[in-house]
């Protein structure tokens, strides 16, 4: 009988899944492989976040596949050796897994394919497994991706989409093929207490209630900061317990204003994606050089310290950096807010955020991660020296009445509506009973530094 291995990796689901259709096509046996391979961890996925983020998505990607009559089969080492001993074992002519575009992927898929052919099997890479529209696909006649966004998204909403695939009635595995002990949340250290749970029965039923009841308000509520009306689908999305296909498809049917902006938010994913498929380089040096001399040394540090702990003294990044460590995720708009502070007011390297970042985030997308640090710092696709978001005028447009800061920041939490965007205009005796700390640079200074800085390079 035909079998063949389907590698699961960022994709981690059985519905809208072209790896696992096109290796079910036929009726033949199939192996779903995750393998738990400690270079990816090396390389910096083995934040406690979204450790356990995943251990919650593989028990339900292998509760699903028992739904069907299969299971799934979890590997530790190096992936290419698991995968080739996998399939020896199995008997297996054929491989099938997700493409992706970091460096470290097309690496590990280049040793893969010459591994497999070596034993006389082929690997077959799908496309839109991760994004919408493929990286490449849409290119300007001049370079070998777009570099703007607004003609990239043009041409990307101008794409066909694929039909969304069924997850499979049946799905038959090898008896022969033995498994390591599935990962439990439970066993990770450092984990963010807040952490939302993984899977995609989790994820499928976030989606449905988004599109119910959330959706139709996207527009006018995403830059809400107490009212987070976000869809908080990027973990699933990060992880692949969503299809980001199905989630166009799905948001194209709910319609309107709200369903088209957020639908752009996928269209800004991929952006980011097509990019640092063509720059891999893109994931640790600027993409466009202001030739920053970024600030070191013990100062540096100690304002780097403060704005992750959450005491800048400014409350609204204060407050952004706080749901960060306590929930492993944070609203976009403070993410925003929270890049500007570090790399324009504070002048810090962007890579020392994103780092942090990346240690916390459950959604660390090294594309989407890095690239929207560069686009604040500006040394990304978009350059403009002139994007500085002042977080007392920001706090007070986007959380009015404070109940953002005061969730977050409870040293604040009695500090009346006109004060709580600009606690240290508060009388000195009643801001130290706080305790919250003064700013560690005022807005002029650290704007005057940024501009001095860029000046001179």
């Amino acid at each position: 009988m035909h079998t063949s291995v389907v590698v699961f990796t960022c994709d981690l689901r059985l519905s809208d899944h072209p790896p696992l259709r096109a290796a079910l096509h036929g009726g033949g046996r199939v192996v779903p492989l995750f393998v738990r391979d400690p270079s990816v961890d090396a390389a910096g996925f083995a934040a406690p976040n979204r450790l356990a983020f995943l251990a919650d998505c593989l028990r339900d990607l292998d509760a699903r596949l028992r739904e069907r009559g299969g299971r799934l089969v979890l590997r530790e080492g190096d992936t290419v050796t698991e995968v080739c001993r996998v399939a020896a074992e199995a008997d297996a002519d054929e491989v099938h897994m997700a493409g992706d575009v970091s460096a470290f992927a097309h690496a590990r898929e280049r040793r893969l394919r010459r591994a497999l052919e070596a034993d006389g099997r082929r690997l077959y890479v799908h496309d839109t497994v991760s994004t919408a529209v493929p990286p490449g696909a849409v290119t300007p006649t001049s370079s070998d991706h777009f570099a703007v966004f607004t003609p990239y998204h043009r041409h990307w909403s101008a794409q066909g989409l694929r039909d969304v695939l069924e997850a499979p009635r049946t799905v038959t595995v090898p008896e022969e093929v033995g498994s390591a002990p599935l990962p439990e949340r439970g066993a990770v250290t450092g984990v963010s207490p807040g952490l939302c749970a993984g899977g995609e029965t989790e994820a499928r039923r976030r989606l449905a209630a988004w599109l119910r009841s959330g959706v139709a308000s996207y527009e006018d509520g995403h830059d809400d900061l107490a009212g987070d009306a976000t869809s908080r689908l990027s973990p699933h999305l990060h992880f692949g317990t969503l299809s980001p296909v199905e989630v166009v498809h799905r948001a194209g049917r709910a319609g309107g204003p709200g369903a088209e902006a957020f639908v752009r938010q996928i269209a800004w994913r991929d952006f980011h994606r097509q990019v640092l498929a063509a720059r891999p380089e893109a994931a640790v040096r600027d993409y466009r050089t202001k030739r920053d001399r970024w600030r070191r040394g013990r100062d540096a540090e100690a304002d780097a310290e403060a704005w992750r702990e959450g005491r800048t003294g400014y409350p609204v990044v204060d407050a952004a950096m706080r749901q960060l460590q306590y929930e492993g995720w944070m609203h976009n708009r403070g993410r925003l807010l929270a890049a500007s502070l570090l790399t324009k007011t504070l002048y810090v390297d962007w890579r020392v955020g994103a780092r942090h970042f990346l240690d916390l985030l459950v959604d660390g997308d090294l594309a989407n991660n890095q690239l929207n640090w560069q686009w604040m710092a500006g040394t990304g696709t978009d350059t403009r020296p002139n994007r500085v978001l002042n977080p007392v005028t920001q706090g007070k447009k986007y959380d009015p009445d404070g109940a953002y800061v005061r969730r977050w920041v409870p040293e604040l939490a009695a500090v009346k509506e006109t004060h709580v965007h600009e606690p240290w205009t508060l009388p000195a005796p009643e801001l130290a009973r706080t305790g919250y700390p003064e700013p560690v640079v005022s807005l002029a200074e650290g704007l005057d530094r940024f501009r001095r800085a860029r000046e001179r390079s």
